[in-house]
C-alpha cells in the first residue's frame, strides 16, 4: 500500500464526514484512512461507519492526548509506505493524492534526490465563512508574513511541513520516533528533527487541500499566541533555527503598540490645545493653543500612517484576492490579531524563557488542542 492517511480528530464528526467524502472522490486509490478519536464526547463513528463500504478506513479511540501523540497512535496502526497527516478540518480537492504521487514519481525517476518528506499549501473554498476567508488570507499573504513562512521563496530557504498537509516517508516516521510531545508546534519541532537527519523534504504546491482553519477571531487568536509561544520553545530545543521571518511579528506587535502610543500622546496634546484655546481670556492668548492643536493633529497622522497604509494595502490585496470587500475589511482585522497574537506569544515567551530563566516549555491556552 502506498498511502496511509492519519486522521487524529476531537469533537468534529461533520468536518470528519467533509474530508472522508473527499477521500471519496481522489484519482489515486492506493491508501488507506485511519480515524482516532482523542477522547471526544461527541464521537464520529457512525459517520465513519458511512464510509465503511467506499473506502479502505480503520477507527480507533484513545484518551485525549493533543493531536501529536494521536498521530503517533494511527500511524502505529497503519501500513502505508508514506504517511499523510491530515487535520479534520480539511478538504481534499480529487487529484490530491495524484499530485502527490505525481511529484514523489519525478523525483523518484532521476529528477533530484528521492523525497523523504512533504507538505503542501492549502486553500480557501468558496463554501467557507466570510471570517474563515479572511482568516485564511491572514495566514497565507506576504504582507502577514505567512506567505514567506508557508510558500515557495521562504527567507530561510527551506520549506517546514505543517501537519494540516504533511507527508512522509514511514521508515523516516519510526526512525524519527513520530511527533514529540509537544503540545504546540510539534509538527515543526518535526520538520526539523526531519532537516537534522539529512532528508530530502519538499512542497509540493500542487498537492493543495482546502483547510478550514478557525471559526472566530478569539479561537484565532488563541492559535497564532500558542504559536509565538511554540518558537521561543522550538528555539531552545533546537538552538540556530530561529530567523529573521519569526521576528517579523514580535517587531510589527511594538511597532504598533509604540505607534499607537505616540498618537494617543499627540491625541492628548489636541485635547489640550482646544481646552486651552476655548479657557483663552483674550483672541491674543491663541497662538499658544493653535500651534500645541497643529502639532498634535499633525503627530497622530503621523504615527497613524503607517498603521493606515498597512490597512489600506491588506484591504486592497484581499479584496482583490477574495473578489470581496467585506472579506478585504474583515483581512485587516485578522492581519493585525495574526500578527499582533504571535507577537504577543513571541515576546511573552522570549522574557520568561529567555530573559527570566524558566527552563520549562510554556502554553497559555493547554486545552485548545483543535479548537
Amino acid at each position: 500500500m502506498k498511502y496511509s492517511i492519519i486522521i487524529p480528530v476531537y469533537n468534529r464528526p461533520d468536518e470528519v464526514d467533509e474530508l472522508l467524502q473527499s477521500l471519496t472522490t481522489q484519482t489515486f486509490k492506493d491508501f488507506e484512512v485511519v480515524v482516532v478519536e482523542d477522547g471526544s464526547d461527541i464521537p464520529c463513528q457512525e459517520v465513519v461507519e458511512k464510509y465503511a463500504d467506499r473506502l479502505n478506513l480503520k477507527y480507533f479511540t484513545k484518551p485525549n492526548s493533543g493531536p501529536g501523540q494521536t498521530r503517533n497512535y494511527g500511524v502505529e496502526r497503519s501500513q502505508g509506505e508514506f504517511v499523510i497527516v491530515l487535520d479534520s478540518d480539511v478538504v481534499l480537492p480529487p487529484g490530491y493524492l495524484q499530485a502527490t504521487e505525481q511529484a514523489l514519481t519525478q523525483r523518484g525517476s532521476g529528477e533530484g534526490a528521492p523525497i523523504d518528506a512533504f507538505g503542501g499549501p492549502d486553500r480557501a473554498h468558496e463554501s467557507f465563512s466570510d471570517v474563515q476567508k479572511a482568516i485564511n488570507y491572514s495566514m497565507t499573504s506576504f504582507f502577514t508574513t505567512g506567505g514567506i513562512r508557508g510558500g515557495k521563496k521562504q527567507m530561510d530557504k527551506k520549506f517546514y511541513p505543517r501537519s494540516f498537509n504533511m507527508g512522509i516517508r514511514r521508515e523516516l516516521y519510526n526512525k524519527l520516533g513520530g511527533f514529540s510531545e509537544m503540545r504546540f508546534g510539534e509538527d515543526i519541532d518535526f520538520s526539523i528533527r526531519i532537516y537534522e537527519s539529512g532528508a530530502c523534504c519538499r512542497l509540493f504546491p500542487e498537492a493543495w487541500v482546502w483547510h478550514k482553519r478557525r471559526t472566530d477571531f478569539k479561537k484565532f487568536f488563541k492559535q497564532v499566541h500558542n504559536s509565538g509561544i511554540a518558537r521561543i520553545n522550538l528555539m531552545k530545543r533546537h538552538p540556530g533555527t530561529l530567523k529573521l521571518v519569526h521576528l517579523l511579528p514580535a517587531i510589527f506587535t511594538l511597532g504598533t503598540f509604540a505607534c499607537l502610543l505616540m498618537a494617543l500622546l499627540f491625541l492628548i496634546l489636541t485635547v489640550l490645545g482646544f481646552i486651552a484655546l476655548w479657557s483663552a481670556p483674550k483672541p491674543g492668548c491663541v497662538n499658544g493653543p493653535m500651534i500645541c492643536i497643529i502639532a498634535g493633529i499633525g503627530g497622530m497622522l503621523l504615527f497613524l500612517l503607517p498603521l493606515i497604509l498597512f490597512s489600506t494595502i491588506i484591504f486592497m490585496d484581499s479584496s482583490f484576492r477574495n473578489k470581496s470587500v467585506k472579506i478585504g475589511f474583515l483581512s485587516i482585522w485578522a492581519s493585525f490579531i495574526q500578527l499582533i497574537g504571535y507577537g504577543t506569544g513571541f515576546l511573552c515567551a522570549w522574557w520568561l524563557r529567555c530573559i527570566c530563566g524558566r527552563n520549562e516549555e510554556l502554553q497559555a491556552f493547554k486545552n485548545n488542542f483543535y479548537k
